[in-house]
């Protein structure tokens, strides 16, 4: 409790830091990151890129690029250690959304797919198994290219998260 002109009154509320949206930017479809963009303006919530390359952003006060050193991983890295309970995560990498849930950190795919506590073991599994193919010799394939099916159904994801989670703007802010 606080004293303030001889009364006691409870401690002021914290509040609590904004989620933001960390974005696995090196490999991200450019369709994502112009849905990102808008996204971050209309929610007014923070979008941060992060890429072991330059990349270009709208101005913004919501959106920023943070570039990396090249090197295996290293976006992936900066990602976990940037990321924090609560906050969305925007990538394909199956490690790097296990690095992510690990942390308490929503995590969607750029085709609108969710990962989750429950499905991301058996998805590493996948992983490591075609891995071992490939380093056999065997052609797995690639994904399949990206489509404007996989933009609407990511964007109706990001929409319906936003719209749970993200704290509403100010009264009377500029959309």
């Amino acid at each position: 409790m606080f004293r303030t002109n001889g009364k006691i009154e409870p401690p002021p509320l914290l509040e609590a830091p904004a989620m933001q949206v960390l974005v696995d930017a090196d490999a991200c479809p450019v369709a994502v990151k112009e849905i990102l963009f808008r996204a971050a303006r209309r929610a007014q919530v923070c979008v941060t890129l992060v890429a072991n390359q330059y990349l270009r952003t709208p101005p913004s006060p919501f959106i920023k690029a943070l570039q990396v050193p090249a090197g295996f991983d290293v976006a992936d890295a900066r990602i976990v250690e940037l990321v924090e309970k609560g906050d969305l995560v925007i990538t394909a990498d199956i490690p790097l959304a296990a690095g992510a849930l690990d942390k308490g950190a929503h995590v969607l795919d750029p085709r609108g797919g969710w990962f989750t506590r429950e499905n991301i073991q058996e998805r590493l599994t996948m992983r490591d198994v075609l891995d071992q193919l490939r380093s056999s010799g065997v052609a797995t394939g690639g994904p399949a290219p990206y489509t404007a099916q996989d933009s609407k159904v990511f964007a109706g994801q990001l929409d319906r998260f936003l719209a749970r989670h993200a704290a509403p703007p100010p009264a009377g802010a500029p959309r």
